[in-house]
């Protein structure tokens, strides 16, 4: 039995896969160590599923886990919704915004992403998709814009059910297409008279969609938005965001009331408040086994991290990657215990995946293998029901799906229960200004 003094603590800032897969891993050697998990929120995110509550494709009940529920299954874990705003990584201590200081042995950062929006003017009145309040937000704006217009039929030429989605990535890939979706099946039921003016604009400075899969696959996006009715405006950059409309650096203005930022990714806000180096996106830089260099017992891991890959890169910000990096840091507090040398960090690409409509996606499997249609549609549900959290998602998360792919109706439907009030339309001169049919991107 391991002697109580020799027992470590270990601290880690961020309940997302990361660090949930750190604290499990961790919290399995109960006999050695103790596990703090500190969140701003009291439970786990699903990330990769944020756009399916954002168009009612699934509840938010249904991504979410509680923190506490997985710290019971330990022993020697705990979990605590607290909002860490400082580090010192010296001490490998962290101060919440109630003032409390919590420090442990070892210190794991795991706080996470927020978006990007690369000083673009205007940010303020887009809608970005990295948490479950961002989604329940965009969710309550589409069911918002429907009702405007149903209020007022002119408001459909005022941009209030133009959609405009910034970033040719999975985030805007998957939003687009599950938002035409959500419009051609449940809107066109609820609001029969205005789904047919809906336009869903998807902007990119690229020319490609899904710039990691080869050509194939970005034909296959292409077609299948093209279909679903999805307006590619291809090689343009977004210059300004008003409330009411984009502009386009060829000049074009498009009105619109949802703004939907899928543009990129940087570290949580605590970044800047680590003293630690810091490198793309404002990423904590980390040594192939996540330590942070100059300072004992500090990992970074996950969205939060530059993590080396065995060229000389970093790991894309991907679920997956968060996932087995929690898992690695794990092993590597546990090697330096022992007093043994800690193992590189070994990527196991199991592929990446992009849902973009109904019965329709793309995956990459190693090794170089794409998939499209309903075989990656099938790839894709075994893959992401494996990650989630919990028995209860995984089957109310199927359920929903199978009802989005074989039946005519989302589920749940498009209810909005925020009592947001209605849409202030006298607040954008550019708006006004603009053509009235929204400025066609094409």
């Amino acid at each position: 039995m391991t002697d109580q003094a020799a027992r470590k603590h270990v601290v880690i800032v961020g309940g997302g896969f990361a660090g949930v897969s750190c604290a499990r891993a961790l919290a399995k050697h109960h006999d050695r160590v103790d596990v703090t998990l500190l969140d701003r929120n009291d439970y786990h995110q699903f990330q990769p599923l944020l756009y399916q509550v954002a168009t009612s494709m699934l509840a938010p009940g249904d991504i979410a886990y509680p923190l506490r529920k997985i710290a019971a299954e330990f022993d020697t874990m705990s979990a605590h919704r607290r909002d860490v705003v400082s580090v010192d990584p010296v001490t490998r201590s962290v101060t919440t915004a109630s003032g409390e200081t919590f420090s442990g042995d070892y210190l794991v950062l795991a706080a996470g992403s927020q978006p990007n929006f690369f000083g673009t003017p205007g940010a303020e009145h887009a809608f970005p998709l990295y948490s479950l309040d961002d989604a329940e937000k965009l969710r309550t704006r589409i069911i918002q814009a429907f009702e405007e217009a149903d209020w007022d039929k002119q408001r459909a030429d005022d941009g209030a059910i133009t959609f405009v989605i910034v970033g040719g990535g999975p985030t805007g890939v998957e939003v687009a297409g599950a938002l035409s979706e959500m419009i051609k099946t449940t809107m066109v039921h609820e609001f029969p008279e205005l789904a047919s003016k809906a336009k869903v604009h998807l902007v990119d400075h690229g020319h490609e969609l899904l710039a990691m899969f080869a050509d194939k696959g970005h034909r296959y996006t292409a077609e299948v938005l093209t279909r679903d009715g999805v307006d590619l405006v291809m090689g343009v950059k977004v210059t300004e965001i008003g409330p009411g409309h984009v502009t386009l650096s060829d000049g074009r203005v498009l009105r619109t009331r949802t703004v939907v930022w899928g543009g990129g990714l940087m570290a949580a806000p605590v970044a800047g408040a680590t003293g630690l180096p810091q490198g793309r996106g404002g990423r904590i830089d980390v040594q192939p086994d996540f330590t942070v260099a100059g300072f004992p017992g500090v990992l970074a891991i996950g969205d939060f991290a530059n993590i080396p890959d065995k060229d000389g890169k970093t790991h894309p910000q991907l679920g997956s990657v968060a996932l087995q990096s929690g898992g690695a840091a794990a092993k590597t507090i546990l090697a330096d215990i022992e007093g043994k040398q800690a193992k590189p960090f070994h990527y196991l690409d199991k592929g990446t995946m992009a849902m973009i409509g109904r019965g329709a996606a793309i995956a990459q499997v190693p090794p170089g293998v794409e998939l499209h249609g309903k075989l990656a549609f099938a790839a894709w549900l075994g893959v992401h029901a494996a990650l989630m959290t919990g028995g209860s998602n995984r089957v109310n998360a199927f359920k929903s799906w199978a009802i989005d792919f074989f039946g005519k109706e989302r589920a749940p439907q498009a209810l909005d229960r925020s009592g947001e009030p209605r849409m202030q339309w006298e607040d954008d001169d550019v708006a006004a200004a603009a053509p009235a049919s929204g400025g066609d991107a094409r």
